[in-house]
């Protein structure tokens, strides 16, 4: 199987190719001219590894949340590339990629967290599944730190006899370090910084497909998780 992988969605971009058991991919630092890096990056992707378009299975696309315009383009550029060669789609969201990249290292459970600015994050909560890579313990959501919690059937006694029940990932903890104390948590320095990357979503979007959920590109849709860019001048305390 070959898988494609696309997402622009936080403060980096990246491209991934997934072909049998090879896996490749190129990172950047998103610029003024991320949707045209990005794309570079495919074309780069794909002829280091001598593959055309019309010889892939599927385009993996990261759909958010995170920066909206990252999210848009992520979309654009997995739709427009998947409607050219008559591609199924696959939807991986980056709190998902960011969590398989915790269960890659072994966790058994993730809390996925990026900071969605504006003093919020986005975060939810998963573990590992043979089948599918990994499966939603909590609802993707976006709120200040303090409403981040792990779900309840993690903090039973025996739960807190185990020790360490979630293993944290994402630099919504490096912005906001409190997030570090929850009950249960595991948080190393690099997990703090960790980001997204396409190689997690070109991996999941295999199994996906394989389980027979590829989409028609038409029906792509980000996840935004809010509707607002920025705080009005009235939240952020001007007069």
């Amino acid at each position: 199987m070959r898988i494609l992988a696309v997402d622009a969605a936080t403060e980096r971009c990246s491209v991934a190719l997934l072909s049998g058991e090879e896996l490749t991919g190129r990172v950047a630092e998103r610029g003024p001219a991320h949707a045209e890096q990005i794309l570079d990056m495919v074309d780069g992707v794909l002829a280091e590894a001598g593959v055309a378009l019309s010889m892939l299975d599927g385009i993996a696309a990261s759909i958010g949340p995170g920066a909206f315009t990252g999210i848009r383009i992520s979309v654009a550029v997995a739709q427009g590339l998947a409607f050219g060669a008559d591609l199924p789609v696959i939807p991986v969201t980056t709190l998902e990629a960011l969590a398989y990249q915790s269960m890659q290292s072994g966790a058994a459970h993730a809390l996925a967290c990026l900071d969605a600015r504006m003093g919020e994050v986005y975060w939810g909560c998963f573990a590992a599944d043979p089948l599918k890579g990994l499966v939603a313990t909590s609802a993707a959501r976006v709120g200040t730190p303090d409403s981040v919690v792990l779900p309840a059937a993690a903090l039973t006694a025996v739960a807190r006899t185990a020790g360490v029940v979630y293993r944290g990932i994402g630099r919504g903890f490096a912005a906001y370090p409190a997030l570090a104390a929850l009950p249960g948590l595991h948080l190393t320095p690099r997990d703090r910084e960790a980001l997204p990357d396409a190689r997690e979503f070109a991996v999941l979007g295999a199994r996906r497909l394989r389980n027979g959920e590829g989409r028609d590109p038409a029906d792509l849709s980000p996840l935004y998780l809010r509707d607002k860019v920025a705080l009005t001048e009235a939240e952020r305390g001007v007069k």
